[in-house]
């Protein structure tokens, strides 16, 4: 598989051809890289299990002497994902999902610093209160020392 992932075409920024470059000369090629094996005690993963994987051998081919697992697992696997793939939410979801949305667009939100600022008579003589006991508090501490 070829794929030019360059839309310019080797075109430079003013639609004149780039110097050194030919159009479609860095063409990517999709090709299978051997995965080394991670550890001494993994076991090399038998080339006639690929074959049958990618459907180029029969399975009775395969299922002989120590591929036997390795045909069961994957004949297991397929199983299991085929019934993955039937698996549909319910026809009621789509409607919950819909019923749960906002029906206006949300408002922003101000941030702290803008909101309005609200002084309660309450709250201005608890203000007044902790800065007399604070500043009392700190008198009596600069007189010891």
């Amino acid at each position: 598989m070829l794929d030019d992932f360059r839309s310019d075409d080797g075109l430079g920024m003013d639609g004149r051809q780039q110097r050194g470059r030919r159009p479609n000369d860095d063409r990517l090629v999709d090709r299978e890289v051997p995965l080394p094996l991670q550890e001494p005690t993994e076991r090399a993963f038998p080339a006639a299990i690929h074959a049958w994987l990618d459907g180029e051998l029969p399975e009775a081919a395969v299922r002989k002497g120590g591929t036997a697992r390795d045909v069961d697992f994957w004949r297991r696997l397929n199983a299991e994902v085929d019934g993955r793939r039937r698996v549909h939410a319910p026809v009621s979801l789509e409607a919950r999902i819909m019923a749960a949305l906002p029906q206006t667009a949300p408002q922003l939100i101000t941030p702290w610093f803008r909101r309005e600022f609200v002084v309660t008579p309450a709250s201005a003589m608890a203000a007044v209160a902790g800065l007399v006991a604070v500043t009392a508090i700190a008198t009596i501490a600069l007189m010891q020392l």
